[in-house]
């Protein structure tokens, strides 16, 4: 795939993938040891700290941000390379600053807005949440009843807000709001950015989930935000939402592939080692299938995601692109995944091996940025118009 990159940025696939094998690799025992304790999967302060300094050294940094904000400003074919290859690990590092709500931001802000917030989380000074969901409307986001009303130059907000991640680390939330509960998704959904500590803004609990991570349910009581702190135009945050998760969709689709492409190395690896009865695994036939079906199915989930970052990269409408690789990539890296667990015999099923977190992680991805099931529905309902015009 080497030839969709040109030799520079190739150059900088290459240093992230030293970065990967290097440095964060050797972090997985610690971390899979955590987890398997009952903690956080995640890294500490200290773990954490040299790597960030190592990446401002490096130039690994503000990847897809703005150039006038110091960004690097990548298009989507390498950022989604950058993310396969990160996910090939499951210590839990990212390149600042998270890139959906960099894009959000960019997309809508007010000059102010990207002076205050847009600027410093670019440079990787500040870091965010989005609270999107809710309790009673979680894959549906146009069902969301948290309420926005105006008092002059300002707005009280009540509602709840659940499976938000980062919180507690976060210095500001994009939070969604209804402003238009006639309009709805079409012209009633306002963006607002909440600041950390504004009184009304509230950790009700914190939910462990699987793979060792955690979210949050928030509750919001007589929230008072200043016009000021609308994101982009009132009624208009469905569309800017949208594109936010069109981009993590596409991420979630790199990340299977990096999943499914560390899984595969590991049981082609074993499979070579281990007899049994006398003969290898890798001279048996379902093991030989597997590792051909791996190969084939990570080959065309690669293409998928390239196929989608190359039409984002021209401005096109990816929406149905992006379900199609979510979709496909979670189901295929699931199945890989699973195949390799299998080859390794009982050793598969230790929480010391990284099987156990990319297969939760890999559950997780079926669900979060859209049910495997509604994204089906919604390429269903597009490929059946776009279809019967040529019967």
């Amino acid at each position: 795939m080497s030839d969709m990159f040109s030799d520079e940025e190739q150059m900088l696939l290459d240093l992230v993938e030293r970065f990967v094998e290097d440095r964060l690799m050797p972090l997985e025992r610690v971390v899979l040891a955590r987890e398997a304790a009952g903690q956080p999967l995640e890294l500490t302060e200290d773990e954490e700290r040299p790597l960030l300094a190592l990446c401002r050294e490096l130039g690994l940094w503000a990847l897809d941000a703005p150039e006038e904000m110091g960004g690097a400003a990548l298009p989507a074919r390498v950022m989604l390379a950058i993310h396969e290859r990160l996910a090939r690990t499951v210590t839990p590092f990212q390149f600042p600053p998270d890139s959906p709500n960099l894009h959000m931001l960019d997309a809508v802000a007010s000059p102010e807005q990207r002076e205050r917030y847009l600027e410093p989380y670019a440079q990787g000074r500040a870091k965010s949440a989005m609270a999107i969901s809710e309790p009673d409307a979680g894959s549906d986001p146009a069902a969301m009843r948290t309420r926005a009303v105006r008092d002059g130059d300002h707005w009280v907000i009540n509602g709840r807000k659940i499976w938000v991640s980062r919180v507690p680390s976060s210095d500001f939330t994009i939070l969604m709001a209804v402003t238009d509960p006639a309009l709805g998704a079409r012209g009633g959904i306002t963006a607002f950015i909440v600041d950390r500590d504004t009184p009304g803004f509230e950790v009700e609990r914190e939910i462990p989930m699987l793979g060792g991570l955690r979210t949050y349910e928030l509750r919001i009581e007589d929230l008072r935000l200043h016009d000021r702190q609308v994101l982009g135009e009132v009624g208009q945050g469905f569309a800017p939402m949208q594109k936010r998760l069109t981009v993590r969709r596409l991420e979630i689709g790199a990340r299977g592939v990096g999943m499914a492409t560390r899984a595969l190395a590991m049981m082609c690896d074993h499979v070579q080692q281990r007899e049994v009865f006398g003969q290898k695994l890798a001279d048996r036939q379902s093991i030989q299938w597997w590792i051909a079906d791996a190969a084939t199915k990570i080959h065309l989930t690669r293409l998928l995601v390239q196929d989608a970052a190359r039409k984002a990269d021209r401005g096109e409408d990816i929406r149905t692109e992006a379900s199609m690789v979510k979709v496909f990539a979670t189901e295929m890296a699931t199945e890989v995944v699973d195949h390799a667990m299998q080859s390794f015999g009982a050793l598969g099923m230790t929480r010391e091996m990284p099987f156990n977190v990319l297969a939760q992680r890999l559950r997780m991805a079926r669900i979060y940025e859209g049910p495997t099931e509604v994204h089906r529905m919604v390429i269903a309902r597009r490929a059946a118009r776009e279809y019967q015009k040529l019967a």
